[in-house]
């Protein structure tokens, strides 16, 4: 699929990192949208359908772990969308395993520059 035509949600606290995740994001053909907070990422996942969401965990309101339980705990509100975490935040092990149940990528920001995180994004 063209990546003129995918939509994705950015859900990012970070301003320096969310600029820098959406510019690259845009001048790659994807159309961006961004929210700063868990409440407002989850009310905007259930709003579109998106083909892919970035999502923080250590975000305000809510965090991002509680935000992809709700997206796709019992029933998947989201079978369209493809979900990477982009965190700094290193969970346990036994915590990280149960999300990367539910996501597509588990990604450590430090390691991910916006050419890896769209190559990445390419393959998936």
């Amino acid at each position: 699929m063209d990546a003129k035509q995918q939509r994705v949600l950015c859900i990012e606290d970070d301003r320096f990192i969310g600029e820098m995740y959406v510019r690259a994001l845009n001048q790659a053909g994807y159309l961006v949208d961004w929210v700063l907070s868990g409440n407002d990422g989850l009310a905007a996942a259930k709003s579109k359908d998106y083909d892919y969401i970035l999502l923080d965990i250590m975000l305000p309101e809510k965090k991002g772990n509680e935000v992809i339980e709700e997206l796709r705990g019992e029933k998947d509100l989201i079978p369209n969308a493809k979900v990477l975490i982009l965190t700094n935040f290193d969970e346990d092990d036994k915590a990280r395993e149960a999300l990367q149940q539910k996501v597509e990528a588990y990604l450590i920001k430090a390691d991910i520059t916006p050419r890896k995180l769209l190559e990445i994004i390419k393959e998936l």
